[in-house]
């Protein structure tokens, strides 16, 4: 993807009124835009205060200007931003103004596009700007800007070397085919592709951990009414999320809550309690909880630990089936003279606890941390998605593959490690078609 070469604007702070509002210019007509706007001489990395003036004179706004030449920007262009006083009608009045002048409204993630097609940021640095501003947590903030900073594009940088290295030694033994490669030769080759997959399975861990810390688990609270599911996310959430009665049948909607549990990220949904409903409404809340059980990485099934865990996992079963894995939770041990804990049931693990006095209600944190994969927030976690880790495991299937040919068919294991460069490079963005520059950006926030 080319370069872009017309001016954009947007709104760069959140829609709404406040104190302040920004609206972000970048492109090679930004300064002459400014000017016409203002009627003021740009000076560099100065914050002017001025009038942003309509076409015909009328005074919109007066505000700070400050302008930042191509290519020393966030996006490598001509940059200039706009800070005045937050409103909807002011911020579209100048926009508007903006638009009549030469600019055109940015797409999502517009800005951050173009710093990487303009090599101010790699790919893995433009997707941490992104989690940092949806991080969860302080520590998958912490995580993101290690991103941002480049550690993780360091990393990778830093096995491409190594995979350059290996293969430009077995590309040379390549270019002289009459020449047979001795033992030692390859026994070097051999502890070359160990210490480099030795490495990527590092990365790969580190990236596994990052995707946990960004992305976090999907739980549904499901189970028959009066279970304690509304009480259950209470207790997680810290504040009373849901009503809480004796009444079956008080939750209808799904209630979304989300959480950091001990540094993880974790969505919450709260559903109605799963039964035949003679209430329409009920019943219209029933389905939606059914429908919800679909979206989930986990079910916590709620049950009364009266009614017994034989009859709890059968009812799971018939409701969640073997779309969705489940973990029994057994609620309310206040009532009786079992303790928590962590039991297994066959398959099914079981967390006796209590969401009332929230005794057992760490052993069932600690359990999902554990479905996670997610241990503790070492200090080298950096952000990652699902895209990475998959790009990373292909280049470690690719160089297992090489290290089985390096003994004899050393031109297989020669395309099995450009393979493995190939995969490793759209991590980067270094390899990357548009299709997927155009998914990874379009989710972005629009000004950004």
């Amino acid at each position: 993807m080319e370069p872009r070469r017309d001016t954009i604007a947007a709104l760069a702070t959140a829609p709404g009124t406040a104190a302040v509002a920004i609206v972000r210019l970048s492109g090679p007509d930004a300064g002459h835009i400014a000017r016409r706007l203002t009627g003021i001489e740009l000076r560099p990395r100065h914050a002017e205060l001025c009038e942003f003036k309509a076409e015909d004179g009328t005074s919109i706004d007066r505000g700070l200007l400050l302008y930042f030449p191509a290519p020393h920007s966030y996006t490598g262009e001509e940059v200039v931003e706009l800070h005045g006083h937050g409103g909807a009608v002011v911020t579209d009045w100048l926009l508007e103004t903006l638009f009549g002048y030469g600019a055109r409204p940015a797409e999502p993630g517009e800005f951050t596009l173009r710093a990487f097609l303009n090599d101010k940021l790699d790919l893995a640095q433009a997707e941490a700007v992104a989690d940092l501003i949806d991080s969860g947590s302080r520590a998958a903030a912490r995580a993101a800007l290690r991103s941002l900073d480049g550690e993780f594009s360091k990393a990778v940088a830093d096995v491409q070397e190594s995979l350059t290295e290996l293969r430009v030694h077995v590309e040379a033994w390549l270019d002289f085919p009459d020449e047979e490669l001795d033992r030692d030769a390859a026994a070097t080759l051999e502890r070359r592709a160990d210490a480099l997959l030795e490495r990527l399975d590092v990365l790969c861990a580190q990236a596994a951990q990052g995707r946990v810390l960004r992305d976090g688990l999907i739980v549904v609270i499901a189970g028959p009414p009066n279970a304690g599911k509304s009480s259950l996310l209470n207790r997680l959430a810290g504040y009373d999320a849901a009503i809480v009665t004796h009444i079956p049948g008080t939750t209808r909607d799904p209630l979304r809550e989300h959480l950091s549990l001990d540094g993880l990220p974790v969505g919450i949904v709260d559903t109605a309690g799963l039964r035949t409903a003679a209430d329409p409404v009920e019943a219209e809340g029933v389905k939606r909880a059914q429908r919800e059980l679909e979206r989930a990485d986990r079910v916590l099934w709620i049950s009364d630990v009266r009614d017994g865990a034989e009859r709890a996992i059968a009812a799971a079963r018939e409701a969640v089936g073997t779309r969705v894995p489940f973990t029994l939770v057994l609620n309310k041990v206040d009532l009786v003279a079992e303790p928590p804990g962590l039991v297994s049931h066959g398959d099914v693990a079981a967390i006796r606890l209590s969401a009332l006095t929230g005794e057992g209600v760490e052993l069932l944190i600690a359990h999902l941390k554990s479905l996670a994969g997610w241990s503790h927030e070492a200090a080298g976690t950096f952000s990652a998605r699902r895209r990475h880790l998959d790009a990373l495991e292909r280049a470690a299937a690719h160089v297992r593959a090489a290290r089985q040919r390096l003994g004899g068919a050393l031109e297989l294991g020669a395309e099995e490690l450009r393979g493995a460069q190939a995969a490793l490079s759209e991590v980067t963005g270094a390899l990357t078609s548009e299709d997927l520059l155009g998914e990874i950006f379009s989710s972005f926030c629009i000004g950004k």
